[in-house]
């Protein structure tokens, strides 16, 4: 008597077609290259080597990173004000101290 396999699942030939389609499909994704443009970002005008002009990953306009510059500049400032490290703008200063020394190791060094 020949053997039947089962009438309501897929037959042999189909689940090795079924395999073989998604080797295929995986070998081409881990083919793809890394610096592949992003779908989302294609549809905002970016193409390989160009950057989006839109979205996170747009170019930062000049103007736009002088302002960030600036705010970051500040911030910075902000903070070393906080730990107590205020620029001292009254205070006179002093540079001849620092010389002085290097020239007593020098002297030593002969």
């Amino acid at each position: 008597m020949p053997s039947v396999g089962n009438p309501n699942g897929p037959s042999k030939n189909r689940l090795a077609a079924r395999a073989s389609s998604a080797r295929k499909e995986r070998r081409k994704r881990s083919q793809a290259p890394k610096d592949k443009v992003a779908k989302a970002d294609t549809t905002r005008g970016a193409r390989p080597g160009l950057l989006p002009t839109s979205g996170p990953r747009a170019k930062v306009s000049a103007k736009k990173a002088r302002k960030i510059e600036k705010r970051l500049a500040h911030a910075m400032k902000r903070k070393m004000e906080a730990e107590g490290e205020a620029e001292m703008k009254d205070a006179p200063e002093v540079e001849g101290e620092g010389e002085k020394a290097e020239e007593v190791e020098m002297g030593d060094i002969q």
